[in-house]
């Protein structure tokens, strides 16, 4: 029997996919709700449900290239404190850096997606790179100022 996945099955697929399973299994399996039968009506929804995400997910790539290139010419300043030398106390962390963001700029920038591998400890500018999207990263310039 013909089945349409509505929930992740482990050992047979995930939601969306079509599967073929014994009748016994299928009457299981719309009984706990994670399958439905492969008609033609449920069928054509799956179809119009694929194409309503994959439109949904272009806009969001679009969305994601537009702040990219939004990004590229922006730059944010981050004031902490200096003694001798340039040395700094403490480190601008990715938190700071959001927080400037969105002071300076206006932009929400999740400070999770900065790839900052460690938190920036001396004065200059640095490139940040922003995971906007899985496949658009953007690159932040950060100026990190004397206080």
């Amino acid at each position: 029997m013909k089945l349409i996945l509505t929930q992740d099955v482990k050992s047979h697929g995930k939601k969306g996919d079509i599967i073929e399973v014994s009748q016994g299994y299928a009457r299981n399996l719309i009984v706990k709700k994670q399958a439905i039968e492969a008609n033609a009506k449920n069928l054509n929804d799956l179809k119009l449900q694929n194409k309503n995400e994959e439109k949904v997910a272009k806009e969001h790539l679009d969305q994601a290239k537009a702040l990219g290139e939004n990004l590229k010419d922006k730059s944010v300043t981050v004031k902490i404190k200096a003694g001798e030398g340039g040395r700094t106390f403490g480190s601008v962390s990715t938190k700071e850096i959001a927080q400037a963001a969105k002071e300076q700029l206006g932009l929400d920038l999740d400070k999770k997606k900065m790839q900052l591998d460690e938190p920036i400890r001396s004065l200059g500018v640095t490139e940040v790179p922003i995971k906007l999207h899985p496949q658009v990263t953007a690159t932040l310039r950060v100026k990190v100022v004397e206080n």
